[in-house]
């Protein structure tokens, strides 16, 4: 009753569970609660990416623009102090020509210079200086789409050069900014490597940190697959966390609880297994010193009246009562079979069980019955022998009913496994174990099975039947042995 209930509890709920992202796409709310967070945060640090790097664009894009016009700024002013050295010059082509070298580098920005068709003069831009082109070599260029992103408009002033009143040509300003978008682009890039690696490494970080956050929750979980397994002396260990130790010590208090039901629930059933086995007993002892001899007296008398109307008409009728008496002794005698063992007590739990045995093999002849005992005990006390008894019965008479079986073998031991408790000197387990065509599964048990294991489960032990149709049926019972001081060591039994 208290597995069941564990068990629906712990397992009845599992489709309306909440999943712990419920805005992640469906395909990855199958992944651990772990993945589901890094694969949350993988995704608002993408989203931070992109929008850095729309910022980074937009901000690189501005400060471009601002670079290149206070450089066509500072250009033309140079220019336009550079040109009355033109008007004093004595050769005035030449001195047109030779402003872009007198004006000297400026970043961002071409001059040239461009004379009139009166005044023709060959275009000369300038050339740049040899730290602009070592930085240029040096700097990487940007890609054509983060050009086209960052680069402001294209930019031409023309400033015309005068000298008494005829136009002698002019300077021609044009905005280059290719060394100001490689500059921002190896920023960007700088930076966006920067961050993938923090990235990288929090991401690291808190794989690392989620599983010794979440660790708990898996031996939760191992937990309540064993509190389904009715295994209630598992317990937690309580975490660090303080919403997982509230969990630990909640989970702890509910197998502790599940125990006391349990320990009490074996308690009820050894009781109501111990009246029922006291109440057979009484009926048995009534039937056997009650009606025994009433029974027995009554043969009798029919005997004697049978010798004594011997030859008579009536005779036929008293061996009639007496043929009547005799079957009242045989169906009193199966009652008291049924009932209790008469030699239960009387015998030691081996002889009483492999007479069991050699009884059903008598009466079935075709199919071949082995029995062995191994480090038994005279008795395990009433209930125990009992138990193992109707076991033995119950599962004999199925085998000759519906196995359809050549063969059956029941095995029966005293165990000290490793796992046993303070209070258990080790556990008897019996196997009986058939070549028949097994357990149909959907034909529903019997009530003997059922039967089986309820005392079994009263006792605080285990009865597991394993079958597999066409290849024969496995029963195995297990039933715990009180530590009672005083027992006598355990012997060898003979089969």
């Amino acid at each position: 009753m208290v597995s069941e209930f564990v068990s629906s509890s712990v397992y009845g709920k599992q489709n309306t569970r909440s999943d712990a992202i419920p805005w992640l796409p469906i395909p990855f709310r199958r992944y651990s609660i772990r993945t589901q967070l890094l694969l949350a945060l993988v995704c608002l640090w993408t989203i931070g990416y992109l929008v850095g790097g729309a910022v980074t664009i937009l901000q690189a894009r501005k400060s471009t623009r601002i670079e290149v016009s206070a450089a066509m700024n500072l250009a033309e002013g140079l220019v336009r102090d550079a040109i009355p050295f033109v008007e004093m010059a004595a050769s005035p082509r030449e001195a047109l020509i030779s402003i872009p070298t007198q004006v000297g580098a400026v970043r961002h920005i071409r001059i040239s210079s461009k004379g009139t068709p009166d005044f023709p003069v060959e275009s000369t831009p300038q050339k740049e200086s040899a730290l602009q082109q070592k930085s240029i070599d040096v700097r990487p260029s940007a890609p054509g789409w983060f050009a086209v992103l960052i680069a402001p408009p294209q930019e031409t002033r023309t400033i015309p050069v005068i000298s008494d009143g005829r136009e002698l040509g002019s300077i021609v300003l044009s905005s280059a900014p290719s060394d100001e978008i490689a500059e921002a682009w190896e920023n960007a890039t700088q930076l966006a490597k920067a961050a993938l690696v923090i990235g990288i490494a929090s991401i690291a970080i808190l794989h690392l940190l989620f599983g010794r956050v979440l660790a708990p929750l898996k031996s939760l979980a191992t937990g309540l697959l064993d509190l389904g397994r009715s295994d209630y002396e598992v317990r937690l260990p309580l975490p660090q966390a303080r919403e997982l130790a509230l969990i630990a010590e909640r989970f702890n208090g509910l197998a502790a609880d599940l125990t006391s039901m349990k320990a009490e629930n074996r308690r009820l059933g050894q009781r109501l297994i111990t009246a029922q086995d006291d109440e057979r007993r009484q009926t048995a002892l009534d039937l056997h010193d009650e009606v025994g001899p009433y029974l027995f007296g009554l043969k009798a008398t029919t005997t004697s009246l049978v010798n004594g109307l011997s030859g008579t008409p009536l005779e036929s009728r008293a061996r009639e009562m007496l043929t009547m008496v005799e079957r009242l002794q045989s169906i009193n005698r199966n009652i008291l079979n049924r009932l209790r063992p008469m030699a239960l007590g009387e015998v030691s739990l081996s002889e009483l069980l492999s007479a069991l045995v050699a009884e059903r093999a008598a009466l079935q002849p075709g199919i071949s019955f082995q029995f062995s005992a191994d480090n038994l005990l005279p008795s395990y006390g009433e209930s125990i022998d009992l138990t193992l008894y109707r076991c033995v019965q119950e599962s004999l008479t199925n085998v000759i009913r519906h196995a359809n079986a050549h063969q059956c073998s029941v095995a029966v031991m005293h165990g000290t496994d490793q796992g046993r408790t303070a209070d258990q000197a080790g556990s008897v387990i019996l196997t009986i174990t058939d070549d028949g065509h097994g357990i149909d599964p959907a034909v529903s048990r019997g009530s003997g099975i059922q039967g089986m294991q309820e005392r079994a489960q009263a006792l605080g032990g285990k009865c597991r039947l394993e079958s597999v149709p066409g290849q024969g049926t496995i029963l195995r019972v297990e039933i715990p042995i009180p530590n009672l001081t005083g027992q006598a060591p355990p012997r060898p039994a003979t089969p």
